[in-house]
């Protein structure tokens, strides 16, 4: 019945979507844009940020809409105060727009009108309250951080340049206080200005009066009691403007080293009461054989132009801090501020430890509905800080401050309780993490916060390791807002929509109908878990079988593969982080793993360095027999080329014995050639086929075939035109073999799917883009086929547009663009079909990472087969 029922929609679907999806239309498709069908409906799978986020925006008169732009090139927005998350990126555009979004803004007259400017320098704006944007004409000539508004009249906007908020790079330093020209400056970003609208952002006015030319801004601050006023704070100090913005003057008297590194306000309208708060530059001063510290928090109720010390008991005594972590990064912190070489140079010099020191804040946020209620963060990783306490508070408007986000080792092991006691301080850890939970347990406070926002009813965010987390009981606990667990102990979660993880792999053919595997970067191995009573059941739940999970475990994640005749029985290879280069097994569906050997064993750097493999396959007629290949020219693998040095085992690796141990096979192929996938013969193991991608030595990339399982290989004849093969599939029910050809830079031509239905002897196109990464037929209908085509290089390639996931239901006469809600439609790293069930299909996206899609109009969840 459901083969009649997908037969029907086949047929409505194709001859509705024939006019502009047969395949002579795709020639049209470097001035034209495609829209996404609405055929497959797509939804997040498994855990939802695990990875950084370091911006965050609050709607400023709804508490329910809130927006974040990941590290991983994607953004989103939440219209339910976090229930849910949805891209806000174009899905049919190149993928390369609101990306890394630099600031979100919105008007406090209408709230569905803001502004919203991303790294690249360009400007969109959104009449909806954030659903869609859309490009205007203002394209700065370089990075801009920083958008503002007028309260009072949402005509006034401001947008500050700089690149202020990068805080892996921008670091204060005694030299660059005294002089702010030796500071840090991104060559991408424009500084010395800011630029003024009256006009809701449809023209501007660049205003330099009274600004240096390294003006790197951190904030502006349009004073809600009196529009004229405009306080900015940047690299170089506190400026103030009388005039709405026209021109400025240096502040911050009473700043002790007027170097700002954040600005909020607190407004009472109904007492016209506008206090300003800001975060003081840390500045360390040697003191005999120990070391002094000015800055801290500061406020004032004079519009800016005076300014006194809140930091009330803030500083702390380090010879109370017995982490030895803590210490090390004091050290760290104080080296670093007098250009000292490292931190034991720093701690020759200055032995001893202050009774009393600021560590280095960067964040601050006040409760709009309570003035004395004042949050301010740090984070360790990243920004030179080394206090515990990634999130510290004060009640009392700055007398007394405690550290009110608390996780890990050093606080529930209690060894310097009696110090934070004395101070009034709870020691009891208060946050709770999704799947990050054993591992944060386990680990002193080195991660650091990312952002700290907070909304219009008090609630604060803040990002901690690799997930938000919200408090809303001013500070008591924080909660992450990522996940959902299906019911409380399972570790069972589902996304909410809004994830920043680095999909790679999913193995949907595994042995057992109901398991699933999913590769990621950084966090693990993933496998399908039953939802129990969880509502949605088109939902799909996982639960992390390697990463976190275990300590020490292996998180980044290259391929996965099963036993043939054990379905328990799990291998894995890894291309960077822990376990890089291993072959790891477990034998018991992944509760214990092992490492059976190191085939790609290398001596590099732990994180930046990668090994892309791929293809991880097993020959299920004599399982000791197993394959992967090494990649030299990796395009859809994550970070790019950062091989590490020297390293040449490229090309094939069979293991004849389990995986014990391994050899290069690429016996007929020319020297240096690049293997991108495999696929072995669905009926004869001793037929492999290999994808090479890239020209080396004079050769072009080809298809290559073994007939005695990789003991060599000869070419197999294409198309000429064709310059790079990225992949290669072949259909378990026809056998039909299929090729994705094509480059970043080539032609039409030289790219598209191509399709053989004689082993070889002839091709014929069956799609046509210039490039293309991957094809995949259904393994119960070989008239479903899913394709993903990348982006081109945006000023080389034949064609920016139409990157993405497409279907066709009809063998490859017609074609669907169904990039609906994915907002990485350029970095599908992974598309196919479910192998069981012809209306459901799997996505992987290099940055936001995996995604059912059902076919439109389907009832049943996944799990419900």
């Amino acid at each position: 019945m459901m083969k009649l029922i997908f037969s029907a929609l086949v047929l409505v679907m194709a001859m509705n979507m024939q006019a502009q999806t047969d395949k002579k239309y795709f020639k049209t498709l470097q001035s034209q844009r495609v829209e996404s069908s609405d055929l497959v409906e797509w939804t997040q799978v498994g855990p939802g940020m695990a990875g950084y986020c370091e911006e965050f925006w609050c709607h400023p008169t709804d508490a329910n809409v809130m927006f974040m732009s990941p590290d991983m090139y994607n953004s989103y927005g939440t219209w339910d105060n976090g229930e849910s998350w949805q891209t806000i990126k174009d899905v049919d555009g190149t993928g390369m727009n609101m990306r890394r979004v630099q600031s979100i803004t919105f008007s406090h007259q209408d709230a569905n009108f803001g502004l919203a400017i991303d790294v690249r320098g360009t400007l969109y704006k959104t009449t909806d309250q954030g659903k869609r944007w859309k490009p205007t004409l203002f394209k700065g000539s370089g990075k801009y951080c920083e958008l503002a508004v007028d309260p009072n009249n949402d005509n006034n906007w401001y947008m500050g340049a700089g690149d202020f908020w990068n805080v892996k790079a921008n670091h204060r330093t005694q030299a660059s206080l005294n002089d702010p020209a030796q500071g840090y400056f991104y060559k991408y970003a424009s500084y010395g200005h800011i630029y003024k609208s009256t006009n809701k952002g449809k023209s501007w006015k660049k205003v330099t009066k009274g600004l240096p030319e390294t003006l790197d801004v951190a904030k502006i601050i349009v004073d809600p009691s009196d529009s004229k006023r405009v306080i900015m704070a940047a690299n170089s100090g506190i400026y103030l403007s009388n005039d709405a913005g026209n021109s400025w003057k240096l502040g911050g008297q009473g700043l002790p080293n007027n170097s700002p590194r954040a600005l909020t306000s607190y407004y009472d309208k109904e007492n016209n009461e506008f206090v300003l708060y800001a975060v003081d530059q840390t500045s360390f001063t040697p003191e005999g054989k120990t070391i002094t510290s000015e800055g801290g928090i500061y406020k004032s109720t004079d519009h800016g132009k005076s300014w006194v010390n809140i930091s009330g008991n803030l500083a702390v005594n380090m010879n109370k801090m017995t982490s030895y972590g803590a210490r090390m990064k004091y050290f760290r912190s104080v080296a670093h501020w007098l250009g000292l070489k490292n931190d034991k140079e720093a701690k020759t010099k200055y032995p001893e430890l202050p009774e009393k020191v600021y560590s280095v804040y960067n964040r601050i946020v006040v409760n709009p509905l309570n003035k004395d209620e004042i949050y301010i963060s740090h984070n360790t990783k990243h920004d030179k800080a080394f206090l515990p306490g990634d999130v510290w508070k004060t009640s009392d408007g700055g007398k007394t401050w405690i550290a009110t986000a608390r996780t890990g080792r050093y606080w529930s092991k209690g060894k310097d309780n009696a110090y934070w006691e004395s101070r009034n301080n709870p020691t009891v850890p208060n946050t709770k993490y999704a799947h990050l939970q054993h591992e944060q347990d386990n680990r002193e406070e080195t991660f650091g916060n990312r952002f700290m926002e907070i909304n219009s009813q008090g609630e604060v965010f803040i990002c901690l390791e690799q997930q938000i987390m919200r408090s809303e009981n001013h500070g008591e606990s924080w909660e992450q807002i990522d996940d959902y667990e299906t019911s409380a102990g399972t570790h069972h979660w589902v996304g909410r929509g809004g994830s920043n993880l680095p999909g790679r792999f999913i193995l949907t053919e595994t042995g057992d109908k109901n398991k699933y595997l999913f590769c990621s970067g950084e966090h693990g191995l993933w496998q399908s878990a039953p939802l129990g009573d969880y509502k949605d059941k088109k939902a799909v739940a996982l639960k992390q079988i390697e990463g976190q999970v275990n300590h020490k475990g292996a998180t980044s994640i290259a391929s996965v593969a099963v036993h043939p005749n054990d379905p328990n029985t799990i291998y894995m290879i890894m291309f960077r982080q822990d376990h890089r280069g291993a072959f790891r097994r477990s034998t018991d569906g992944g509760k214990t793993w092992e490492n059976l050997s190191v085939p790609l064993e290398h001596d590099s750097n732990y994180s930046m360095q990668h090994i892309f493999q791929h293809s991880l396959t097993i020959d299920p007629q004599n399982p000791n027999n197993i394959y992967f290949v090494v990649i030299k020219n990796p395009i859809a693998e994550v970070s790019g080329h950062r091989l590490p040095k020297g390293f040449s085992k490229f090309g094939v690796m069979k293991s004849n014995d389990g995986g014990y141990t391994w050899s290069p096979e690429n016996t007929g192929m020319p020297a240096n050639v690049c293997i991108r996938r495999i696929k072995m013969h669905p009926t004869n193991s001793s037929i492999l086929y290999a994808a090479s991608n890239q020209s080396l030595n004079g050769n072009t990339g080809g298809l290559y075939m073994s007939k005695n399982k990789a003991a060599s290989w000869e070419k197999v004849k294409i198309p000429a035109q064709i310059k790079a093969v990225n992949d290669v599939f072949i259909d378990k029910t026809t056998h039909d073999i299929f090729i994705s050809c094509g480059t970043s830079e080539g032609t039409f031509e030289e790219g598209g799917v191509w399709r053989s239905k004689n082993e070889g002897k002839s091709w014929e196109k069956v799609f046509d883009m210039p490039y293309v990464w991957q094809t995949e037929v259904s393994p119960i209908n070989p008239d479903i086929i899913t394709v993903s085509v990348p982006l081109q290089h945006e000023r080389k390639g034949a064609t920016t547009f139409n990157c993405g996931a497409y279907l066709s239901l009809d063998g490859g006469k017609t074609w669907n663009k169904i990039n609906n809600n994915l907002g990485q439609p350029n970095q599908v790293v992974d598309l196919k079909p479910d192998p069981y069930r012809e209306d459901v299909f799997w996505c992987a996206l290099k940055g936001s990472g995996w995604a059912i899609g059902y076919i439109k109009g389907s009832k049943k969840g996944w799990s419900q087969k």
